[in-house]
């Protein structure tokens, strides 16, 4: 994949519950998306270095944004705890890809000051296997 602007990237999820479709989040500035797995220390007496073997997979995320009242998408995702479809495309939508899908349980928050625009964010993790496209 070739270096890409993150200006041109976008989130989706869905606004109910993991059967509806997923709509693009208005006003987001920033994301991420990161996955680790866990490990598990095996060593035994006399091995030369730590030993270890991997557990399960994670993926973990954020996004923020601006503030739009007229869509409540994350904090109804985190007000009701039911997992929402996911999208997150690094560059433009494309069927083609590249972009990461799943199911996540998201968080909300929300916060403003007198010499600034009211910004939202929240953290997701996965509810499901978040897969790779393209």
């Amino acid at each position: 994949m070739p270096r890409v602007h993150g200006r041109f990237g976008r989130v989706y999820i869905g606004i109910a519950s993991d059967t509806a479709s997923a709509d693009p989040l208005p006003f987001t500035a920033t994301w991420s998306i990161a996955f680790a797995t866990d490990n598990a220390e095996v060593t035994a007496l006399g091995d030369a270095v730590k030993t270890y073997v991997a557990g399960l997979p994670e993926a973990t995320g954020s996004f923020s944004g601006f503030l739009d009242t007229s869509t409540a998408q994350t904090y109804t995702a985190a007000a009701d705890g039911l997992a929402r479809r996911f999208y997150l495309y690094p560059t433009t939508p494309s069927t083609a890809g590249p972009y990461w899908f799943g199911t996540v349980l998201a968080d909300f928050n929300a916060e403003g000051d007198v010499g600034d625009s009211v910004k939202f964010s929240g953290d997701w993790s996965a509810a499901s296997a978040i897969a790779k496209v393209g």
